[in-house]
């Protein structure tokens, strides 16, 4: 076998803990959500405060990650990207579709505290991650503004739907059940439209679990709304399959 060739083996250093405990919901890129805040806790062995030695001076990281919850036997050479209704094909690599030969994803998050005291510490608080509660992390790097930045650049398909979104309806008492911490997140993550492009049903209450709560809502006209907010811990409560 020559060097370099085969299969390489690299190792998870970190987990990060969010509020979605299921993939519905979840953000479809980094930074949409800036309130969400992920906890990054790393692994026995990579549980050093002296790897951490710096990393206060940068304000965003890129975090590297394995899309575990999306994994299949074989890949495509095409897939159907959501902001494109679903029906389109576009290159696997020309996407960043979670079903890829190798199924590593890439984030931009923005570092909000090094906790280098306490149980679990070192850990990192950030914000603005778009992954699952208990993601592998497989590697952390600072983000350069001068060399990552590049505000000339094409956007293609995915610059064409930034600012899609849809109108949210979310009674106060109801939102009044969730943390004060976390009712700004939720809204504007029900403002992204979880739904997935090719699966919105009309007169279909959704269930997106997050913050330990399971939001139900429907969409009609293009208007979402909130009809129920239940406790998904301690609570007699029946998911929506």
């Amino acid at each position: 076998m020559n060097k370099g060739q085969g299969e390489q083996t690299i190792r998870a250093i970190a987990r990060i803990h969010t509020d979605f405990p299921a993939k519905f919901g979840i953000p479809r890129q980094s930074g949409l959500v800036p309130e969400l805040r992920g906890e990054i806790l790393f692994e026995p062995e990579y549980r050093r405060p002296e790897a951490l030695l710096g990393i206060e001076e940068f304000s965003h990281l890129w975090l590297l990650w394995e899309f575990s919850e999306a994994k299949r036997g074989s890949w495509s050479a095409t897939v159907c990207p959501p902001r494109l209704g679903g029906r389109e094909k576009r290159g696997v690599f020309a996407t960043r579709s979670p079903f890829r030969p190798n199924s590593i994803g890439l984030s931009c998050v923005k570092l909000e505290q090094v906790v280098l005291e306490g149980e679990g510490a070192p850990k990192l608080i950030v914000s603005g991650a778009d992954l699952l509660d208990g993601t592998p992390i497989y590697d952390i790097k600072p983000y350069l503004p001068y060399a990552d930045a590049h505000p000339e650049a094409a956007g293609g398909f995915g610059q064409a739907h930034r600012e899609d979104g849809i109108k949210v309806v979310f009674p106060e008492v109801l939102l009044r059940r969730l943390p004060g911490d976390k009712r700004e997140a939720a809204l504007h993550v029900l403002q992204q439209d979880p739904r997935a492009a090719y699966n919105k049903q009309p007169d279909y209450c959704y269930g997106m679990e997050f913050a330990g709560f399971d939001i139900r809502f429907t969409v009609e006209n293009d208007t979402l709304t909130v009809r129920d907010v239940v406790a998904t811990e301690g609570g007699d409560w029946e998911k929506i399959k």
